[in-house]
């Protein structure tokens, strides 16, 4: 891997692990603290931090920081399937580390609770329900994504704050019924960690139908080529 592949990479991780360390953690924050937060502190979090690092990555990486986002870019021709592989290998080790840092930062009596910030779906939610929740918002987050790279090249701080306000959307709305997530390796950091893999196929289903659905309505609205 040549030294230009590895600061991508180590840009995805590190981005990654940030946006896990503090959505989750925000979760257990809340716990702890007796739920002051709330879902809108708790998504206020998620979105800030994606949004910042989003913005910090941008020119490393493309600021994907999300398997969903990755593999849209692949398939709309941004990327080789080669350094999508890449990427996401490296968003998932970021969110790795991330829970496995939370796990020793808060106590079990704390995290279990909320297990770990780990997303689950409420219990009058479906599979089904939970997963097409998942995939629309995801369409939002990718195809935002898309279309900002596509008018480019956008200032860092007005790319990544477009990726957090429709995060922060994402959050509010969906947030008391999936967590939504809309970043498998948001999902899969925390669940590795503390072990609760519930519902954990919902996380990874919808935004990839999403992100591919996403990936899909960029390339028509693309403007046509002339001669």
């Amino acid at each position: 891997m040549n030294p230009e592949r590895w600061k991508q990479c180590a840009a995805e991780a590190v981005g990654s692990f940030a946006i896990t360390f503090i959505a989750a953690g925000a979760v257990c924050a809340n716990r702890y603290s007796g739920g002051e937060l709330g879902l809108l502190g708790i998504a206020l979090a998620y979105a800030a931090a994606t949004a910042a690092m989003t913005s910090s990555t941008v020119a490393a990486s493309g600021g994907h920081l999300n398997p969903a986002i990755t593999l849209a870019a692949s398939v709309c021709g941004r990327i080789p399937p080669a350094t999508a592989v890449l990427y996401v290998t490296s968003q998932l080790a970021g969110a790795a580390a991330a829970g496995f840092a939370l796990a020793g930062l808060y106590s079990p009596e704390v995290w279990a609770p909320v297990n770990l910030g780990t997303p689950t779906l409420s219990p009058e939610v479906a599979f089904a329900t939970g997963t097409f929740l998942e995939a629309v918002m995801s369409f939002f987050l990718v195809f935002a994504a898309l279309q900002m790279a596509a008018i480019g090249p956008p200032t860092d701080i007005v790319y990544g704050l477009t990726i957090g306000l429709v995060l922060l959307g994402d959050a509010l709305a969906g947030g008391s019924l999936t967590g939504a997530a809309v970043n498998p390796a948001r999902a899969f950091g925390p669940a590795l960690a503390s072990g609760i893999w519930q519902d954990h196929l919902v996380y990874w289903v919808g935004p990839i139908i999403g992100g591919l659905a996403a990936a899909v309505a960029h390339r028509l609205l693309q403007p046509a080529e002339t001669d």
